[in-house]
């Protein structure tokens, strides 16, 4: 039987698991209290408890693991999975035929608003950024050593059901913030989803992707367009040099870029079902999931 190993499992994950249930797989996930673990346990999910962090992870507990998908972002010390199940990842590396390791789009760093893909030579790139960059390292050499088939998942910014800015709008926290020139990519959870199944079925070992929409646009504009559907008046510009932004907020606004996603529909054959925001927030503010 196939069996996915989830090390973390939010948005993205959930989003994956029934397509997987559909298909009789076998799931299971890490979890680190007694309350998430009855929230899995209700899903049909096998919780793996991991209460301590550091702790390395017991063999026994991946006996079967044929998938595993990697979330859980790194830390000043690399990356956390890694370093905690790496050998008992290692021990079943004769049985895994695929390894996922979910990216961010941060490490192609800044790009002046250029188009990029791939394969362009990244830009300079922020702490965070680098975080991953280090972590995707740290995972092809694992690979490498261990003969294990991985795919690298470089995610621009996810919206989906409770996590849009229709929410940020209802919520009377969204902000219109104004910086000439700026775009950012994003991606519906639903098409994260088809993504890491296509690669599933079509495995193509070290091989990174720009998981993106189609279309990078002013942030200004999605929240405008959520307004619009909402039947309110969008929040005030605020121009970026006068917005409070807390140091992460300021520092994605570092990064400006157009990404190309073509490489998912050539070598995956993926569709996106939400080209970009405007079919996402639309079918969001159809079903009511915000």
């Amino acid at each position: 039987m196939t069996h996915m190993m989830f090390f973390g499992f939010g948005f993205c994950a959930a989003a994956l698991a029934p397509r997987l249930q559909a298909k009789n797989w076998r799931l299971s996930a890490s979890c680190r209290t007694p309350e998430k673990a009855a929230h899995l346990q209700a899903q049909n999910i096998h919780p793996v408890v991991w209460p301590e962090a550091g702790a390395p992870l017991s063999a026994d507990v991946l006996t079967g693991v044929t998938h595993a998908l990697i979330s859980a972002p790194p830390n000043d010390a690399g990356d956390p999975v890694l370093a905690s199940a790496g050998e008992a990842l290692a021990s079943i590396a004769g049985d895994l035929q695929w390894l996922g390791y979910l990216s961010t789009t941060g490490v192609y760093g800044d790009h002046k608003g250029a188009w990029i893909d791939e394969d362009t030579p990244a830009g300079e790139i922020g702490e965070r950024g680098q975080k991953r960059v280090n972590a995707e390292a740290q995972w092809r050499a694992f690979a490498e050593t261990h003969n294990v088939s991985t795919m690298y998942f470089r995610l621009a910014g996810i919206y989906g059901p409770g996590r849009n800015q229709l929410t940020s709008v209802v919520n009377q926290t969204a902000r219109r913030i104004d910086k000439p020139e700026q775009v950012f990519s994003r991606i519906h959870v639903e098409d994260i989803a088809t993504i890491l199944a296509a690669s599933i079925e079509r495995p193509n070992a070290g091989r990174a992707y720009s998981v993106c929409d189609d279309e990078p646009a002013p942030p200004q504009e999605v929240v405008a367009y959520a307004a619009e559907l909402l039947g309110q008046s969008p929040p005030p510009l605020v121009p970026f040099e006068a917005a409070e932004l807390s140091p992460m907020a300021r520092s994605f606004y570092g990064d400006n870029k157009r990404i190309r996603n073509q490489r998912i529909k050539d070598e995956l054959g993926v569709t996106l079902a939400y080209p970009s925001y405007r079919e996402g927030l639309k079918a969001l503010f159809e079903a009511k999931d915000y």
